[in-house]
């Protein structure tokens, strides 16, 4: 007998029967409300899995994804056919009990009410596990935000150029300048000191200015590297996926 811990696990696991053969997979599990153990499970069979068959969960046992059932393959395919709705009435289960030679004077005498009031659970889910009675419907939406990256780099760079400066400055010389003057009172001694006759030289030394350069370094500026903060737009395109719900059948939608 499975447990209430189980119930949950055993929907949409597979069903072997006492011999080994693989029977198929579980659908509902029909809990006895008296005593709310499990009593019951429907198992897939037939061609591609298209029937349902009843199988008695006493002496049944499951482990990982197994459940082993007390009958065979074979036994569980010619069970009575049985309506799946959710609800077993008397008669049916009587002749699920006699099929599987399971006395009803056994159950009968425990609770009276065993048959009248044995359900599925909520919110059974073909596709196996076992849910509430709607249906949550989803949607991803997008945040966006910005993250900081480096997205390159500016450096400062100091180098050394030559050009040539060309500037005009007045030079001064001194020249040779021929001065002659007549014999006079005041210079007869002058002239006439010395031999009448000889030869003579006089020499004057000529002067003159060269420019001259001199070069100093002066700073004329400070230049240093800053930041600033530009902001423009950028649009960011991604999907996002939404569950979408759609009904079959004769449905008066109510919202």
């Amino acid at each position: 007998m499975l447990n209430e811990n189980q119930v949950s696990d055993v929907i949409g696991s597979t069903a072997y029967g006492s011999d080994g053969e693989k029977i198929g997979k579980v659908g509902q599990v029909y809990f006895d409300e008296n005593t709310d153990q499990p009593e019951w499970v429907t198992v897939n069979t037939g061609l591609f899995g298209t029937s349902e068959s009843f199988i008695p969960l006493s002496d049944a046992t499951f482990e990982g994804d197994r459940l082993t059932v007390s009958h065979t393959k074979d036994k569980v395919k010619d069970a009575p056919n049985v309506g799946n709705d959710g609800h077993l009435s008397p008669e049916e289960e009587r002749r699920l009990y006699d099929y599987y030679g399971r006395g009803w004077g056994d159950y009968d005498t425990t609770t009276t009410t065993t048959t009248d009031n044995v359900h599925g659970t909520e919110g059974y889910d073909v596709s196996g596990p076992t849910t509430d009675d709607a249906m949550t419907r989803s949607e991803e939406r997008l945040r966006v935000g910005t993250t900081s990256q480096e997205a390159g780099r500016a450096r400062l760079r100091k180098w050394v150029e030559t050009e040539t400066v060309s500037q005009t400055v007045p030079v001064s010389r001194e020249r040779a300048v021929l001065e002659t003057e007549p014999i006079t009172d005041a210079n007869i001694g002058d002239a006439t000191e010395g031999p009448a006759i000889s030869s003579e030289e006089h020499e004057v030394i000529l002067h003159e200015e060269v420019p001259v350069v001199e070069k100093t370094v002066e700073p004329v500026e400070r230049v240093r590297l800053g930041t600033e903060t530009v902001t423009e737009q950028q649009t960011v395109t991604e999907e996002v996926r939404s569950e979408q719900i759609d009904v079959d059948g004769d449905i008066n939608r109510t919202s």
